[in-house]
């Protein structure tokens, strides 16, 4: 299975990791990047890069908040220097906790068709609740 690792604006990636805990009754086994407001970005490029690299596997899948944003600027370099060492993955953002979990119940580890799957199951989760009444 590919790694997942969430890169978003500080609480939001710890948030959708506790509730995801929350909602599959065990430790997701995500890896969290908060993006504080005055963090340096470059320190934190090279901190994800390690850790994708290390605990990867070799493929892995990004999910990000906010398309353009720092928290996806940073997860874009990063993943742009793990791909030159060899690790295979995917940045989707516009993430919502569809996806988290839709990403942690499904064995997929290629990134690229994770990234398909996940995208339908965000659109699934949207429902007007007023045309079901």
């Amino acid at each position: 299975m590919a790694r997942i690792v969430l890169v978003m604006h500080e609480p939001l990636g710890r948030a959708f990791a506790e509730c995801a805990a929350h909602v599959l009754g065990r430790d997701p086994g995500l890896a969290v990047f908060d993006v504080v407001a005055d963090e340096n970005p470059d320190a934190v490029v090279s901190r994800l890069m390690r850790t994708v690299v290390e605990h990867s596997d070799g493929e892995v899948l990004i999910l990000s908040d906010i398309f353009g944003a720092t928290p996806f600027n940073i997860a874009r370099r990063a993943l742009a220097s793990a791909a030159e060492q060899g690790v295979r993955g995917n940045l989707v953002t516009g993430t919502n906790l569809c996806m988290v979990l839709k990403a942690l119940t499904i064995n997929e580890s290629d990134p690229e068709k994770l990234s398909d799957i996940i995208r339908q199951a965000a659109v699934r989760g949207i429902v007007d609740a007023a045309a079901l009444v």
